[in-house]
């Protein structure tokens, strides 16, 4: 067969149903497809580099490996070319007609295959990957040379129903291994831009196991833009911090200095890689409503997909690879995810970040609360959705506080300062820390000299729905239930001061209950209020009413329940009124009404009835300017 006598063949398959397939289902961006040819030419080395252990002779004077991406943006080409095994006519119709000649049906067959788990690896076979060089080019030409051959061939094709496969000129053929060259379509000459190709190969292919170089323009040096020693397998001692704060910004998209760095290698029954950074700054999509995170995986050193979901959402804020060496390199993300193998790699990554977030905390306080600061709202999400790791994150958890300015206080500190006979964790939710503050809910708790944490972020008012527990100690809501303050007593001062609870007091408080009716769920008096007359609170067993606020807000509470309504029995306005008796009734049910239209506005609430407290507060003005 002479150098023009190119043969023809037609694809067994349906070659368009094959691609319109493979671009819509199995690719979800363009960019993929050097990503897929360049770990073809690393498998070609690889095979190559195993080949020669038996026969030398194959390397001849060229035994180190190599991939050349040339870029010629004046004829709209891009070549990726490698030095590895070859191949000859047969081979070329073997391997690069795969699918198209097993057709749709077992090609399907192979998908399902990986997808239940089999190791059914199309990346870095040609075929699958091969053929996504078709998404930006509208022809396709391969010259290959096999190791130790002196002939060359040729392999061409548009991807529209047919290829052509013959010998090659050898002067138009590597000395060893494979050219691909793409003539790119309009809308992809942008893929001949040195600054592009630079970006793709170091952030999808820059750590495969051979080097990489990059030719921008005719006649140039090869310029390496991938060493092919990926940095996360080196040893901790020999990577520079500068080193790890490049790859930081490559693998993350940001400028600043990562505050942590997660440098582990696991070994067992499973075998991976990670080098995962937290960042130094928020990320701007920290609250994006996808929470999804941006860890990046790869397989074998080859970049596979950065949406695996290797860390739980509560860790979105994380940065870095994870490269697996037992996952097989499948063509999709739904195929990666059902993987049972990838839940024991997120469960391990997910572990060693937690550990060395609480080694930090431990041994570095000002370094961790520069990140607790950024990202302690996302952390405390995992408390709502990872029971499995709850009492692991609850020793992460710092709070702001009625003793601390700064959310600095971590439970164990908490729990060391509580006061002899408290048996729980206090705390009130609110979306505002100086109203929370002034709240007069807390009044009691103050006079006794007990901390209550302060939480303003909304995910607490859920995780704290969940009736967790740290060291034995329940968390209670400070306005939820009774306050269950007798036990502990007051500081001296406010002891001293302590006026005699009116007798009457008891009877006005029956008043109240009885004029307010089913607004309310009870009235009583109250042992957390000291200086402000009114409060309400939520009963026992009911929500807690700032959860009770967020769950109404999102449509997701059929019924709010009904609050207690708390009054200060030593309160002078309370003992004032209470000594009225049963005179003055109309006055006295008006009374009764702005007490608890006092509560809710207190708690941050609107009256019941706007107008009708409009006419209460009228009546009272007339009466004292009468009086």
């Amino acid at each position: 067969m002479t150098t023009t006598d190119m043969e023809t063949k037609s694809f067994e398959a349906d070659v368009a149903r094959l691609l319109h397939m493979m671009v819509h289902s199995v690719y979800s961006e363009r960019d993929v497809f050097l990503r897929e040819l360049i770990s073809n030419a690393a498998d070609a080395c690889e095979k190559l580099r195993y080949e020669a252990i038996a026969r030398p002779e194959l390397l001849g004077d060229d035994p180190k490996p190599r991939i050349t991406v040339v870029a010629d943006a004046e004829n709209k080409r891009l070549s990726i070319e490698d030095n590895g095994i070859g191949m000859n006519g047969a081979e070329m119709t073997e391997a690069l007609g795969t699918i198209a000649r097993s057709g749709t049906r077992a090609f399907m067959e192979r998908l399902e295959a990986a997808r239940g788990g089999e190791k059914a690896e199309l990346v870095g076979q040609f075929g699958v990957g091969f053929y996504s060089a078709f998404m930006v080019a509208e022809k396709v030409e391969v010259v290959s040379r096999p190791a130790g051959s002196e002939e060359a061939w040729r392999w061409t094709s548009d991807g529209k129903g047919s290829y052509s496969v013959g010998p090659a000129k050898p002067e138009d053929a590597p000395q060893r291994g494979t050219r691909v060259v793409l003539h790119l379509m309009e809308d992809a000459v942008s893929y001949t831009e040195p600054y592009r190709l630079e970006r793709l190969v170091k952030s999808h292919s820059g750590h495969v196991p051979v080097p990489v170089s990059l030719v921008d323009k005719s006649g140039a040096e090869p310029r390496e833009i991938a060493d092919g020693t990926a940095l996360w397998v080196k040893s901790k001692n020999e990577i520079k911090r500068e080193d790890y704060t490049d790859f930081y910004r490559s693998v993350a998209g940001q400028y600043d200095e990562p505050a942590a760095t997660i440098h582990f290698r696991a070994e067992g029954r499973q075998e991976y890689n990670v080098l995962a950074f937290i960042p130094g700054s928020r990320p701007f999509d920290l609250f994006d409503p996808d929470r999804s995170g941006h860890m990046k995986l790869y397989v074998r050193r080859v970049f596979i997909t950065d949406d695996a979901e290797l860390v739980p959402r509560y860790l979105r804020f994380v940065r870095g690879i994870v490269d697996s060496a037992d996952l097989p390199l499948n063509i999709s993300r739904e195929m990666i995810q059902q993987n049972p193998l990838l839940a024991t790699i997120r469960k391990g990554v997910t572990s060693r970040v937690l550990n060395d977030l609480a080694k930090l905390a431990e041994n570095d306080a000002e370094a961790y609360g520069k990140i607790w600061e950024n990202f302690g709202a996302v952390i405390k999400e995992g408390l709502y959705e990872d029971f499995e790791r709850r009492e692991q994150i609850l020793k992460l958890v710092r709070f702001g506080s009625t003793t601390t300015g700064e959310a600095s206080r971590s439970l164990a500190d908490y729990v060391a300062g509580m006061k002899e006979g408290q048996k729980a964790i206090y705390f009130m939710t609110g979306d505002d820390r100086a109203r929370l503050e002034g709240s007069p809910q807390l009044e009691g708790f103050r006079a006794r000299g007990i901390e209550v944490l302060l939480l303003t972020d909304p995910i607490d008012a859920f995780w704290t729905a969940n009736a967790p527990e740290f060291d034995g100690k329940p968390f209670k809501s400070v306005t939820q239930g009774g306050a269950d303050l007798t036990e502990i007593p007051l500081n001296k001062a406010e002891a001293k001061d302590k006026p005699e609870t009116p007798a009457e007091v008891d009877g006005f408080l029956a008043f109240v209950k009885e004029t307010l009716g089913d607004d309310v769920s009870d009235v009583r008096a109250s042992d957390r209020l000291t200086e402000s007359a009114v409060c309400l609170v939520a009963p026992e067993n009911a929500l807690d009413r700032q959860f009770e606020r967020l769950l109404s807000a999102a449509g997701r509470l059929d019924k709010a329940s009904k609050p207690i309504l708390e009054i200060n029995p030593r309160h002078p306005r309370i003992a004032a009124l209470a000594k009225l008796g049963e005179a003055e009734p109309d006055f006295r049910a008006d009374v009764a009404h702005l007490l608890y239209d006092e509560a809710r506005v207190l708690d941050g609430d609107r009256p019941l009835d706007a107008k009708a407290f409009s006419q209460r507060l009228a009546r009272l003005i007339d009466r004292g300017l009468s009086a």
